[in-house]
């Protein structure tokens, strides 16, 4: 944690360092909630700022900036006046179509990539496919927070979390389960049913019949039924 890099404080005007210290804010300061990430830049470029961050889990969620309300007053007003020129109406149309072509592609390419993970027989395609767009449906829109859209790990990666995830939630009793708040037991939970998963899955590689009662059928015929193709 740098130096301006803080917790929220036990009031809600102070905030705690990583050694544990309080400070209050100085006076005249405000907090800019998180929310509008060209306002953020301009504030933080002018100078003194302290930057707040709440870790949930693994996650690090930011809590927005305190900074001198003056120097935020200034850069919104400032934005707002370039904002409402016909410029700025054109650059963001051209990057919002930037933005959905792109995400349009990485759709279709996690879609393949899903299948290629599957792999199953030929005549299991119709299966396949079906739980493919499924998957791709769940995981794929921006902000989902789903292990589809982060890069730290290649696509072929992605695809293959993505779809023991959903056999996790959608094909085992994963949601029910009441397990015992133990270090590392949810984590060997989940291996034990990813397990599970791939073996399911190895029987749709060959073009033998599926299992009596898979549970993949159910699933998807939820899916569908619910209007989420």
């Amino acid at each position: 944690m740098t130096s301006n890099v803080f917790c929220p404080g036990p009031t809600p005007d102070s905030v705690k360092a990583a050694d544990g210290s309080i400070h209050t804010v100085p006076q005249g300061w405000e907090l800019l909630p998180p929310g509008d990430a060209g306002l953020t830049r301009r504030v933080k470029a002018a100078g003194e700022f302290w930057s707040v961050q709440e870790k949930k889990g693994r996650r690090t969620f930011s809590q927005g900036i305190w900074a001198p309300a003056e120097t935020i007053a200034q850069h919104r007003a400032d934005l707002e006046t370039e904002r409402n020129t016909p410029a700025y109406a054109k650059k963001q149309a051209a990057a919002a179509a930037r933005r959905e072509q792109a995400q349009s592609e990485y759709v279709d390419d996690f879609l393949a990539a899903v299948l290629a993970y599957l792999d199953f027989h030929p005549v299991h395609e119709n299966l396949a496919r079906r739980m493919a767009q499924a998957i791709t449906t769940h995981a794929t829109p921006v902000g989902s927070g789903t292990v589809a859209r982060t890069k730290r790990i290649p696509l072929e990666q992605r695809a293959e979390a993505a779809v023991i995830a959903w056999m996790r939630h959608q094909t085992t009793a994963y949601d029910e389960m009441v397990i015992p708040r133990v270090k590392g037991k949810r984590r060997e939970v989940r291996r034990m049913l990813a397990g599970c998963s791939k073996e399911l899955l190895k029987a749709y590689r060959s073009p033998a019949a599926p299992p009596a009662e898979c549970p993949l059928h159910r699933a998807l015929a939820e899916w569908e039924s619910n209007g989420l193709k």
